[in-house]
């Protein structure tokens, strides 16, 4: 299990959100914090501690008045480290190069995949060719309706008609390198992790995955290594003292530099 870093951006700012509550209208969203450094700080520190595979997930959307400001955002932390971060948020196959020649080691793609509620092969096609699977995440993200997990779309706030199941994981590995997985209403409580998806992520045998959502301490990492089977890697927002959170990033770190098995 490998810990992944994130930057999150929303209204031009990195901040920490609670992901049931973002809302293109108004761009709202409900903040658990807001940074006063901006993102290329978060990668230059990432960097420093040799971190690879965090992701940069741009919150706005294109369109809103406040993209361009989150998108230089996103740009400048991927110049402070190329090929070091993964970036995500309105890719598409028009513009999936842009951001790869930019310094990204990968694009991350949900919406353009599934459009209208379900999963357009076409354009998993195209996205696929036009990153190189290679360079190519498809985020899962997921919430519960009844006894499953539905795949969301537009920043979590679209059900698709897709549930997230092995089929589906296996289906779609043909066309990326990795998977990102929020547990979209566990994402910014810290109230701890989604077990059930935890254990099916664990239980499949893949490409790599990274969750993230409601890691709020030590045990919550420990549970998920276990239910996980030590392959799906994690990221921690809110928790995260950077993110004025508990658990210690240095800690973290040093725990995932050394490859320990559990976080203690």
């Amino acid at each position: 299990m490998e810990f992944r870093p994130c930057i999150d951006i929303h209204n031009g700012k990195v901040k920490q959100i609670v992901g049931g509550s973002l809302r293109d209208q108004g761009n709202r969203a409900e903040e658990n914090f807001v940074s006063e450094k901006d993102a290329a700080y978060y990668a230059k520190l990432y960097k420093k501690d040799g971190l690879r595979g965090g992701h940069i997930i741009l919150l706005n959307p294109e369109g809103s008045e406040f993209y361009e400001a989150t998108k230089r955002q996103a740009l400048a932390a991927l110049h402070a480290w190329p090929g070091g971060l993964q970036v995500g948020g309105g890719i598409r196959d028009d513009n999936a190069q842009f951001w790869l020649e930019n310094g990204a080691s990968h694009v991350i793609v949900t919406s353009f995949v599934f459009r209208d509620g379900r999963l357009d092969q076409e354009n998993l096609r195209r996205i696929s060719a036009a990153a190189g699977k290679e360079h190519l995440v498809l985020d899962v993200s997921c919430r519960k309706k009844g006894e499953d997990y539905y795949i969301v779309t537009d920043r979590w706030q679209k059900f698709t008609d897709a549930i997230l199941d092995k089929a589906v994981l296996d289906e779609l590995a043909a066309y990326c390198d990795e998977f990102l997985v929020h547990a979209v209403d566990a994402e910014g409580k810290a109230n701890g992790i989604e077990a059930e998806l935890a254990r099916l992520l664990g239980e499949w045998q893949g490409v790599p995955v990274t969750y993230a959502g409601g890691v709020g301490s030590y045990a919550d990492l420990e549970q998920l290594r276990l239910l996980g089977q030590n392959r799906v890697n994690v990221t921690i927002g809110s928790a995260l003292d950077l993110f004025g959170g508990t658990l210690e990033y240095k800690k973290i770190v040093e725990s995932n530099k050394y490859n320990e098995s559990s976080i203690k």
